[in-house]
């Protein structure tokens, strides 16, 4: 992966949420663009997110341990 793949995601209109798989079996959802930060050559995906939707915490995620991204259905929120 590199961070261009990345960066066309996040730019989508409309987002599609999506699942960063690591070589090592973790998985990470990113719900909303404002959930990841790209950097040259890592991410860093929010989580532990809270009912306000703000993240408690973040994890780095080098890319060269990204194994896959897998499209997520987007959330439905009753309003």
């Amino acid at each position: 992966m590199n961070s261009e793949t990345f960066r066309q995601l996040i730019r989508q209109q409309p987002f599609q949420p999506f699942r960063v798989v690591m070589s090592s079996g973790e998985a990470y959802d990113v719900r909303h663009p404002e959930m990841i930060m790209v950097l040259q050559h890592r991410i860093l995906i929010g989580i532990d997110v809270a009912d306000d939707e703000a993240p408690a915490n973040y994890t780095i995620c080098p890319l060269l341990h990204v194994a896959a991204i897998e499209p997520l259905e987007p959330s439905s929120r009753a309003g």
